[in-house]
């Protein structure tokens, strides 16, 4: 058996001796299964600390799964939406204590303005906020909201720190994590609901709605790696906002839902807070450089027949983008 090291180096303890790096995804042909499977049994079984390091993201994942669920019962899927941007609040300051990141005076401003649009829609749904079913319970849906976005900013500041200080790569703590939150999922399936399980099956109340949320949180997932691959955070923080505005639009047109001046307003406040928080850090000031060097005197005369050089090459370097600190690239 081979001893992966880091890197991805593999040192060679005789034949079958497996290569991380040859069975990434995309690399590995039909024929490398066999390989695949020594690699999985080396990097889950061997390497068993690696692998223990993300039984605590992955309870904390599937409890926020759960109390997702139970939010989203008491509360109006707008105001939910709106609340649960929490998450950025709760993850930079997790990432401030944990990994000694520094904000900008602009990204706390946003936290701060964040948090008021948050308390403001809180505020509106405390008052009324037009007709709701009986049976939820705003109390019991703010705090599984908070809950929920607390552990959210723990286990993703915590997972992107066992990323940085491991060689692992993203799809194979990815499926470690599956494993885990698998194994957890069914002890408290099996915990809460055996008995109806073992009496009705597994599948029972699988209905085709409940099959879409399945595939959309797949797809979900698989969407935040596309992003996080191709897009950048200005285009998430719009997505985000898009989503509010969907979810608000959705809740009036199926669930009859009020939209008033104070909610409006937290959720605008929201949606700004989103975006001056996905602003490159230094981009204000690149601006201003760039302006600055436009208006001022021509120093160097540039040869006719030569196009001009970039007023903003020089200013590459100080856009900085201090980006979102994803749970994971798979797991939303």
């Amino acid at each position: 058996m081979a001893a992966v090291g880091a890197g991805g180096s593999t040192a060679a303890a005789g034949p079958g001796a497996v290569s991380v790096g040859a069975l990434e995804p995309g690399t590995a042909s039909a024929g490398n299964v066999k390989h695949l499977v020594l690699f999985l049994h080396e990097a889950v079984l061997v390497q068993y600390v690696d692998t223990l390091k993300l039984a605590v993201p992955s309870l904390i994942y599937t409890l926020q799964n759960n109390l997702q669920y139970v939010a989203i019962s008491n509360l109006p899927a707008a105001t939910f939406q709106v609340t649960y941007q929490l998450k950025i609040l709760t993850t930079a300051l997790f990432s401030v204590l944990m990994l000694n990141r520094s904000l900008s005076r602009l990204q706390w401003a946003s936290l701060l303005l964040l948090f008021t649009g948050v308390a403001i829609v809180q505020a509106q749904q405390a008052g009324g906020g037009g007709p709701r079913p009986l049976d939820q319970n705003p109390g019991a849906g703010l705090a599984a909201v908070v809950a929920s976005c607390l552990s959210s900013g723990f286990a993703g500041v915590y997972f992107e720190k066992i990323l940085k200080g491991s060689s692992g790569s993203v799809w194979l703590r990815n499926l470690q994590l599956g494993l885990f939150g698998t194994a957890l999922g069914l002890v408290g399936l099996w915990w809460a609901e055996g008995t109806a399980v073992a009496r009705r099956g597994f599948f029972f109340g699988y209905t085709p709605a409940v099959w879409g949320v399945v595939l959309n949180q797949a797809f979900g997932g698989l969407l935040v790696a596309v992003v996080v691959k191709y897009a950048d955070n200005i285009l998430k923080g719009f997505a985000t906002s898009l989503s509010i505005v969907l979810s608000t639009a959705a809740s009036i047109r199926l669930f009859g839902f009020h939209v008033d001046p104070l909610f409006a307003l937290g959720a605008g406040l929201v949606i700004g807070a989103v975006y001056l928080y996905s602003l490159p850090r230094g981009a204000a000031k690149a601006i201003a450089s760039t302006s600055a060097s436009t208006s001022g005197p021509c120093i160097h005369q540039q040869p006719p027949g030569q196009p001009p050089p970039s007023q903003l090459s020089s200013h590459r370097g100080d856009l900085i983008t201090e980006p979102f600190l994803p749970k994971s690239v798979l797991v939303k």
